[in-house]
């Protein structure tokens, strides 16, 4: 039986998420592995991916608090949105909550969780699942 091709696409990354997998696009000539997801690689021009599962856990690099919020996340405000460095080196923005926004600290340990489709008034606004980083 024939492979199916794979989508490189946001949306195939958001159904890996509603799946509880963190899925990055691997490509094939050089190794570089891209989160958010592409259908070019940015390192060497190739178009050969393939999916893989990142690790869920690394290290906090930056992080904003965010006091002006854009509507849709208004009610969290104010909240943290960094950069965590998984344990493969990969570089992934996310919230991070269940911790005091002062207690955040680069270098402190995260990992990944995973919550369901959000519901929401706002049509023009996508149904996707989330992910977000917690305190190990």
């Amino acid at each position: 039986m024939a492979e199916q091709p794979q989508n490189f696409t946001i949306e195939q990354f958001y159904r890996y998420v509603g799946q509880k997998k963190l899925m990055g696009g691997k490509c094939l000539n050089c190794g570089k592995i891209h989160l958010p997801p592409r259908p070019l690689c940015d390192k060497c021009l190739s178009t050969r991916f393939k999916w893989v599962e990142l690790p869920q856990t690394g290290i906090l690099l930056t992080y904003t608090i965010i006091h002006v919020a854009p509507t849709q996340f208004q009610g969290m405000a104010p909240y943290a949105v960094g950069i965590v460095q998984l344990e493969n080196g990969v570089r992934v923005p996310g919230i991070i909550r269940k911790t005091s926004l002062d207690s955040l600290k680069v270098g402190m340990k995260l990992k990944v969780e995973f919550e369901e489709t959000p519901t929401s008034q706002m049509q023009q606004w996508p149904h996707w699942p989330r992910y977000h980083f917690v305190p190990c």
